[in-house]
């Protein structure tokens, strides 16, 4: 039985290919072709799974797209509690522009859900209670799902006596920090809708940060900035990575690789920092590989000793 959960609401099968150059109205010859499992909670079980440890991954999944979502979340080795719906699952398609290097990302839109469909991926998570330690909930909710969804995992997990990692937006980022979580990873567009505030400096980012902890909606939270680098912070401190100077293929995945190596770390026993300083690897790496590939071990073991956190 895993220790680590991951719960993905809006899965999807991601597609990435590429082409000489990307015209319009043009027929656009693709090249070889690349489908993964994907959506937030999936790739972030994949770079756990990748790394060494166990974990369960809970989906809904629907239709021929669901079937294949199901085989190849199996395929690497990921414990699979599929939740079967009546609609189809999506798709996700991402092309690279070789003659530009810019990389083209179309996300369709979910099935919707209905409320005995969602409703069984919440008694699926409860049912793995008793060696639950980390349940990662990420990505986007789908249609005929409620707002606070992300609220009633963090309220089934705490009565678990387990943590809560959160990686979502807007109205389902807000009701879920009003239950309270251990941790969340928004990005500083996210940062921003969720305070409403420029936060053009990074005393502005860790003064919001530290308001979020202050009231009680996380412990941790976990800033990525791009080109920036990171930034960390808990009721008793603040750290600060730069980014690593690596050259970008593909930036699809890089905030899942980071939470993914943020887990994978605190599941050995390791501290914030430690697993900090594992995540923004993670996420460099991730940009190394093409389309969905995700971050690599090898990758993150070696960028790992480049990553410099320095307190604030």
């Amino acid at each position: 039985m895993s220790e680590i959960v991951t719960v993905t609401m809006n899965p999807a099968i991601d597609v990435a290919t590429s082409v000489d150059h990307v015209e319009a109205t043009r027929k656009l010859r693709c090249k070889s072709v690349r489908r993964d499992a994907g959506g937030g909670g999936i790739n972030v079980a994949r770079v756990v799974r990748r790394l060494g440890r166990d974990v369960t991954a809970i989906y809904p999944a629907g239709g021929s797209m669901g079937r294949l979502l199901l085989r190849l979340v199996e395929e690497q080795q990921i414990d699979s509690a599929a939740i079967d719906v009546a609609e189809e699952t999506r798709e996700n398609f991402t092309a690279f522009d070789e003659s530009t290097g810019d990389q083209y990302r179309f996300v369709l839109p979910g099935p919707r859900l209905r409320e005995h469909e969602w409703r069984r991926c919440l008694d699926a998570l409860a049912s793995l209670a008793h060696r639950l330690r980390f349940v990662v909930a990420s990505g986007s909710l789908p249609l005929g799902v409620p707002d606070d969804f992300y609220a009633q995992v963090a309220r089934c997990v705490a009565a678990r006596h387990a943590k809560t990692l959160l990686d979502t937006s807007g109205i389902a980022l807000r009701k879920a920090l009003t239950e309270g979580v251990f941790l969340i990873k928004p990005n500083l567009g996210e940062l921003r809708a969720l305070t409403q505030a420029p936060l053009d400096t990074e005393h502005a980012r860790v003064d919001a940060c530290r308001r979020i902890i202050a009231a009680g909606g996380a412990e941790v939270v976990a800033l990525s900035l791009g080109h920036e680098g990171a930034l960390l912070m808990t009721r008793d401190g603040a750290w600060r990575a730069p980014a690593l100077p690596v050259k970008t293929v593909s930036a699809v995945g890089a905030g899942d690789s980071f939470l993914g190596a943020m887990v994978w770390t605190l599941s050995n026993g390791e501290g914030l920092v430690d697993a900090f300083r594992c995540g923004v690897a993670a996420g460099s790496a991730a940009l190394l590989t093409p389309g969905t590939e995700l971050a690599y071990p090898e990758d993150i073991r070696r960028l790992v000793a480049e990553v410099s956190v320095t307190p604030i």
